[in-house]
This record gives structure tokens, C-alpha cells and sequence, in this order.
């Protein structure tokens, strides 16, 4: 890939997105009745259409937590929760390999020593890594997804640990919007256990690994 090939990919890319957020085009997605009309309008087509709209949505960095809300609210728990958390992995792909064709070369040409460091943070236990990033309810989706397609990890254990890492939120905020549509309260209560489940799982993967971390410097001979 010619350097600029490359540099009109990525313009065209954040463009497209600018326009995207700035245009309003993919408001359809953040409006649950709309959603819910259109479904019942086109069927599985529509299914289809969603989850692409919603796969450009958290691909340029829609709120993930805000779409399982609405299509919950538009489908039902469980379906709101397999079709956003499909989508955001779609959307997750997209960038991870968008940032590995189009920045790592650059990055590694201008930042090499760095990018080296970074691979080798991630390289080991990747899986567990971006599951323990998933699962904590603080960050930004879009930026991980850079990251790591920036990084020299393999696709693999990165899309496993999303997924693993995305169903607990989605499954929080599909059931919180389909509470609203049916009016079920014991669904709120549900969304709130589970949502204090995968804050407390993040933040044990977190400190499980500070301590092996810290374990594996202390055992390092001088």
C-alpha cells in the first residue's frame, strides 16, 4: 500500500465519519421508534440494514451502551442485545483492521522503539487484557479499537475479548430499554446487579493483573 493511498484512506475515512456524526445520517440508529417501525416494515432486510447503520455507528465511535438501549427498547432484551453486541463487533473489526492497514506502518516508521514497548504489553494475554478493558464502564470503544489495530496483536483474541467484554453492558442497557417498552421493573433490577457484576469482574481482572505484573519484576534477577 502506497504512502498515499494510504493517506487519502484515512482522509476519506475521518471524513466520512465528520460528515456522518455532523450530517446526522445515521440518526435512524439513537431513535427506538423509528427503529422499531422500520423493522416492522422491512423484516429481515431491515435486521440486515440495522446492524450495518449500527456497525457504522460504533465504528465511528457511537456509544455502544446508547444502541443495545434502543434496540432493545425496539426488539426485546435478548434480541437488542445479540444484534448491538454483532454490530459493535462488526464496528470494532472495522477499525481494529482500518488502524492496522492504514496507521501501524507510519507509527512503527516514526515511533518504532515505543510501538515495540506497546506490542509487548499487549502481545502476552491478550485476551484476558481487552476483556479486562471491556469490561470496566470507563473508556472510549473507538479508542481501543485504534490501539489496538495500531499495536501487533493478533485479530483473534482481540474480537473474543470484546465480544466477552461487550455482552455484559449490552445485555445491562438491551433490558433497560425493553423495561421502558413493556414497563417491567424487575428488569431495571436486573440491569443494576448486572451492571455492579461486570464493574466488580473489570475491576478484579484489573488488579489481578497489577499483582503479576508486580510478581513477575520482583522475581526478575538483577
Amino acid at each position: 500500500m502506497t504512502r498515499a493511498f494510504r493517506w487519502l484512506a484515512l482522509i476519506s475515512l475521518v471524513l466520512t465519519g465528520y460528515f456522518a456524526i455532523e450530517g446526522h445520517w445515521l440518526d435512524l440508529i439513537t431513535d427506538q421508534v423509528s427503529i422499531a417501525g422500520f423493522l416492522q416494515r422491512h423484516g429481515w432486510p431491515g435486521f440486515a440494514a440495522i446492524i450495518l447503520l449500527s456497525a457504522l455507528f460504533t465504528g465511528f465511535g457511537g456509544p455502544r451502551q446508547a444502541l443495545a438501549f434502543v434496540l432493545g427498547f425496539a426488539t426485546g432484551s435478548v434480541e437488542g442485545t445479540v444484534i448491538s453486541t454483532l454490530a459493535t463487533a462488526l464496528g470494532a473489526t472495522g477499525c481494529f483492521y482500518a488502524a492496522r492497514w492504514l496507521l501501524r506502518a507510519p507509527l512503527l516508521h516514526r515511533f518504532d522503539l515505543r510501538m515495540q514497548r506497546f506490542d509487548s504489553l499487549f502481545t502476552e494475554g491478550t485476551l484476558l487484557k481487552i476483556l479486562m478493558i471491556r469490561l470496566l464502564p470507563v473508556g472510549s470503544n473507538l479508542v481501543t479499537n485504534l490501539l489496538a489495530g495500531c499495536s501487533g496483536i493478533r485479530f483473534a483474541p482481540f474480537l473474543l475479548g470484546s465480544v466477552l467484554g461487550y455482552l455484559p453492558q449490552m445485555v445491562i442497557f438491551a433490558m433497560a430499554g425493553a423495561g421502558i417498552g413493556q414497563a417491567h421493573l424487575n428488569q431495571f433490577l436486573v440491569s443494576a446487579v448486572l451492571f455492579a457484576l461486570a464493574s466488580a469482574i473489570g475491576a478484579y481482572l484489573y488488579h489481578n493483573q497489577r499483582n503479576q505484573a508486580l510478581a513477575d519484576s520482583v522475581s526478575d534477577p538483577s
